[in-house]
């Protein structure tokens, strides 16, 4: 039995963006014993500042999102593509947890990206330049679980991802394979 707990932090902001339902997807899709949650306070964070970034100055909501952190032992980010990158919330989510530098809520624990876009790339520059900003950060960016879901309105419609069978089924090894990486870092 598995004592994981993946948070999900989602580069989108739309209430019901197709990444907030992969999201959704993915944290009930946990296998048995582990647990998920979708953060839902991305958009209250400020921009990451090192003036603030200080006793007595850190932003209540910037403390939340580490507190949720520090309760991972795996990250699941889930992003679109904004302008060729990963969307500003979502860099902005993983600077506050790199600090501080070297002893992060992300550090050393496993994460794995999902982007998708309705491009039929998949979002596959934002997917990189989150791993890359991830695992500068200390995050331990897992090298061989990775998902890009390109032309989401033709492969989802109006549906509900958790719809798509193929696409639940990569959601839920990717997720998987999350949980075994907290079990593995755990037990050595």
């Amino acid at each position: 039995m598995s004592d994981a707990h993946v948070l999900v932090l989602v580069g989108s902001l739309r209430a019901n963006s197709v990444n907030k339902q992969i999201a959704d997807t993915a944290a009930s899709l946990t296998p048995e014993g582990s647990s998920a949650v979708v953060y839902d306070g991305l958009a209250d964070v400020p921009f990451y500042n090192e003036d603030i970034d200080v006793d007595g100055k850190v932003p209540s909501s910037a403390l939340e999102l580490r507190a949720a952190a520090e309760k991972a032992t795996a990250f699941l980010l889930v992003t679109p593509e904004y302008n060729g990158t990963i969307p500003a919330v979502l860099k902005n989510a993983i600077d506050w947890l790199s600090r501080p530098y070297g002893a992060g809520a992300v550090s050393k624990k496993p994460v794995a990206v999902i982007s998708a876009s309705p491009s039929g790339n998949g979002a596959k520059w934002a997917h990189d330049d989150a791993r890359k900003a991830v695992g500068i950060a200390g995050g331990k960016v897992l090298e061989d679980v990775e998902l890009t879901i390109g032309g989401t309105i033709d492969k989802f419609g109006t549906a509900h991802p958790r719809e798509n069978a193929e696409v639940s089924a990569e959601i839920g090894a990717v997720v998987a394979e999350l949980v075994k990486a907290s079990d593995e870092l755990v037990a050595a």
